[in-house]
């Protein structure tokens, strides 16, 4: 039974790459659609951000496929470049797709769309889609993001853990109510307290919030945000990654990851523009588990005492059948704080 567990991120991942597969595969038999499809990236952030970086990857993995020519800028910022970059790019270069970060940018994005008919705009976004050409998703992984609170509510020793997000906005806020409700599911007597640090990428400020979190006597961790895995290993506590498998960082830290897989959405919108049936909608349901789009990494079975290890198995089995449902709560965590 842990074997299955501990397998999810890997199966979810290796499942997304045969949908790709196949979808180009589909394309590339119809002699109409021969050409590869043209894709452009557009990121707010570096793409060392995990956010921008899953994203990249599932892009990349499409063009090692063959199924689309991939090229990308990141760290465009937030003080108006974003709708020159995207303006130029479909004049220019008059790509096919263009996927990318709409956060802090939704104005300029939505522009830019307007004058580019053509083009399908695919943007992580907290509006909605927008006629006829801006679909839009988002990391929707608040069901992993409970399991791994319940994992951090049965490990925490003095029943104070952690949170380190970017800024109370909805997006972030599921995510750490649903870690929240998790925890407390598992363990009623936790106490959590949570720090935002108002950016999407501060790998130095999140750690700095990490440490005063430890210092007031939490021992488990989740970072939400880049940096905080690190402050966990130099104090000997346990973390939680947040997108994609971050284990690599600190192997005897990392408990487990709330993984965010693109690959469903990207062979999605790509099959779509493909048999030109490409329309503007919402693509969260391809970032959930029940499309592979979330998932928790490999477990550190060596972190996890076996009965915990179960009852997670157990609760994951019932997202999996509908019978439980995660809440989407979106409000600020009550009692959170903001750093600085």
């Amino acid at each position: 039974m842990r074997k299955n567990i501990r397998s999810v991120g890997a199966f979810v991942f290796a499942a997304g790459l045969l949908v790709a597969a196949c979808g180009g595969s589909d394309s590339s038999s119809d002699s109409s659609s021969s050409t590869k499809l043209k894709v452009f990236g557009a990121f707010a952030t570096a793409k060392e951000e995990p956010w921008v970086g899953v994203i990249d990857v599932a892009l990349q993995a499409a063009e090692d496929a063959g199924t689309i020519e991939y090229t990308a800028v990141d760290k465009i910022g937030y003080d108006g470049d974003m709708e020159r970059v995207l303006r130029e790019t479909c004049q220019k270069d008059k790509p096919d797709v263009i996927f990318g970060d709409a956060f802090g940018n939704e104005e300029a994005v939505r522009n830019a769309a307007g004058d580019c008919p053509d083009t399908a705009f695919v943007f992580g976004s907290g509006g909605g889609p927008t006629e006829p050409n801006v679909s839009v998703f988002d990391n929707w992984i608040h069901e992993p993001a409970y399991l791994a609170g319940m994992l951090a509510g049965g490990l925490t020793k003095s029943n104070k853990i952690g949170i380190v997000g970017a800024m109370p906005i909805p997006e972030v806020n599921r995510l750490s109510n649903a870690f929240i409700a998790g925890a407390q599911f598992a363990n009623p007597k936790v106490e959590v307290k949570v720090t935002f640090i108002n950016s999407f990428f501060d790998p130095a400020t999140a750690k700095e919030a990490a440490l005063a979190q430890i210092a007031a006597g939490v021992d488990v961790i989740y970072a939400e945000r880049a940096g905080v895995i690190e402050a966990a290993a130099e104090k000997g506590i346990l973390a939680f990654g947040n997108m994609s498998d971050q284990s690599s960082i600190a192997p005897g830290t990392v408990v487990t990851s709330v993984a965010w897989n693109m690959v469903p959405t990207v062979a999605y919108v790509l099959d779509q523009v493909a048999k030109g049936a490409y329309t503007a909608q919402d693509l969260k349901d391809f970032s959930m588990m029940g499309k592979g789009g979330a998932s928790l990494a490999p477990i550190n079975e060596k972190l996890v005492p076996a009965d915990l290890l179960k009852k997670v198995q157990d609760q994951l089995a019932l997202i999996q059948s509908g019978i439980f449902r995660v809440d989407i709560n979106e409000a600020q965590p009550a009692g959170s704080v903001q750093a600085g």
